[in-house]
Formats: structure tokens, sequence, C-alpha cells
């Protein structure tokens, strides 16, 4: 009788999450283990939710993906975020990286042009922390 307590635990727990946002099977592995809830236990709610299409790694990914790109981040770093959580497949084609980055840019540095090679060497590095490609930085420093 334990065990189905405990499996309902470990659902309840995960659909808890879920509720508040999307999350990778990784994430939500790593969490269900982080409260001590069994291997298996956990294995089965995630395959429970996933029939049930509460959980999606495609849906999370595409919300995650959005979301960075929201906050002005590059393909680099969303690429590298999403791997850490599992995700391997992915699409970023939709997104315009390039006017992202001259966004950025000039909303940090004003939409005139770096006129000296300190100023431009301070800019590329801006925008490479925050995971754009040399092309994308390249286009973003013409004016």
């Amino acid at each position: 009788m334990t065990t189905i307590t405990n499996k309902e635990s470990c659902y309840a727990s995960a659909m808890r999450m879920l509720v508040r946002r999307e999350h990778s099977i990784l994430e939500l592995s790593q969490k269900l283990s982080n409260k001590q809830f069994e291997p298996d236990e956990i294995e089965k709610a995630i395959v429970t939710l996933i029939e049930q299409n509460y959980q999606s790694d495609e849906r999370f990914a595409a919300e995650f993906i959005q979301m960075r790109f929201n906050q002005g981040k590059g393909p680099i770093k969303i690429s590298v975020d999403l791997k850490q959580r599992g995700i391997d497949q992915f699409d970023l084609s939709e997104f315009d990286f390039f006017a992202l980055a001259q966004t950025i840019r000039q909303r940090k540095f004003g939409v005139e042009a770096p006129n000296n090679f300190k100023e431009k060497a301070k800019q590329q590095r801006f925008l490479q922390s925050r995971g754009f490609r040399f092309d994308e930085i390249n286009e973003a420093m013409r004016e």
C-alpha cells in the first residue's frame, strides 16, 4: 500500500512542478530524485505525465527558446542551456538572431557604431557573452 502512496506522491509532486512551468524530462527527474523518490517511481510518474501530454520536451524547448530570445540571448547560449536541460532536438531557424544582436547592441551602446578598436572589442565581448555567433556580432557592429 505504501508503494501506491509513494507513486501518487511522486506523480503529484511532478504535476505541481509542471503547473508552475514547463520542465524537461531531465529537470523533472533531477528534482524528483532530490525529493528522495525512487528511480522506478520517477520513471513511472514521468511516463504517465508524457502519456497524458502534461510533459513534453518539445513544448518545453519551444517555450524556453522563446523566453531566452525575449531576454536577448543568442543561439549559442540557448543551445548550451537546452542541452544542459537534456534537450538535444530543437529548432532555432525561425528566430532572427542577426536582428536581435543588433537590437541588443543598440539598446546597450546606442545606435552609432563604435569608432575605435577598444570600444568595438568591448561591444563584441558583450554580444559574445550573450551567446551570439561571430557572424551575428559582425553584422550587428555594422551600422
